[in-house]
This record gives structure tokens, C-alpha cells and sequence, in this order.
């Protein structure tokens, strides 16, 4: 991955405390920024295929909507971890999953639209995968804002 232009450098220090909500909010969104749309979107797209950015999209809070959500973890053979991954993420509820380098290899957030489902996807993965999903509800929330220096 390369180091990160002013342009977006700006961009991602813009976008992640909110986007317009409009009929053309990529137009809107690129005027604060003093870009075009074409350009944001272009750099946007850039910054995801490079890997500087994992995904662009909205952060739903699933508590707020009625719903629940917890982050699991599991131990997860090194032979076995795109399998696994594989179906660990084939189930609608897991919003996004990530390696770390641990015991606890593999580290996924379950969302659904109540709370017993979270037990329930849990449950279908350890069987599924024959692996112990540690489930970690949370119990406090924390905001870690994200900035990229000049």
C-alpha cells in the first residue's frame, strides 16, 4: 500500500463522521471537500482496491434499530482458516470478519435483529465449523475516531 495523497487524506478524515443524506450525495459530499463527484468516487474506489480502506458504506447500529450485536472469536487452524472463514461468512448476520495474529485467530461481529439470533448464529457456526466460538458481548461502548495525519 502506498502512503495516502492530501486529496485522500482529506477524504478520509471528511467522510467518517458522517455522509449526506440527499439525491446526489456523492456530488454534496465532494463540494465540502472541493472536489467533483467523479473524483470522489474515483478516489473512494481507489482507496478500497489499494487496501488503504477495507470497504465505504454505512455503519448501521443494530442496537438502535432493535437489534443486537456481539463480536465472537475462535481458534482457528491455520490449514483450515479460508474454509473456515468461508463459512463463517456465508451466514447473513456476520458483518465482518477479520485475522489476527493470536491464539484467537479469527475475530467476526454477529448482527441480527434480535438478540436470541446471536446465540443462534454462534451455535450454527461451532457446529458447522466443529471450532468453540467464544462469543464477547459488549459491555461498554467506546467511539475511536480514526484520523490520518499530514
Amino acid at each position: 500500500m502506498s502512503a495516502l495523497s492530501d486529496v485522500d487524506r482529506r477524504i478520509v478524515n471528511a467522510l467518517q463522521g458522517g455522509f449526506p443524506i440527499s439525491p446526489r450525495p456523492y456530488a454534496e459530499a465532494a463540494a465540502t471537500l472541493g472536489l467533483d463527484e467523479e473524483t470522489l468516487i474515483a478516489r473512494l474506489r481507489h482507496l478500497v482496491e489499494t487496501g488503504a480502506a477495507s470497504r465505504f458504506g454505512p455503519l448501521w447500529n443494530p442496537e438502535k434499530l432493535g437489534g443486537a450485536v456481539c463480536l465472537a472469536a475462535m481458534a482457528v487452524p491455520a490449514d483450515r482458516f479460508e474454509s473456515v472463514a468461508a463459512q463463517v461468512n456465508a451466514h447473513p448476520e456476520i458483518a465482518h470478519n477479520y485475522e489476527r495474529e493470536n491464539t484467537l485467530n479469527m475475530w467476526f461481529v454477529v448482527s441480527a435483529e434480535r438478540e436470541a439470533r446471536i446465540g443462534e448464529v454462534i451455535a450454527e457456526i461451532g457446529r458447522e465449523t466443529g471450532l468453540k466460538v467464544w462469543p464477547m458481548p459488549k459491555e461498554e461502548e467506546y467511539f475511536v475516531g480514526f484520523r490520518v495525519e499530514a
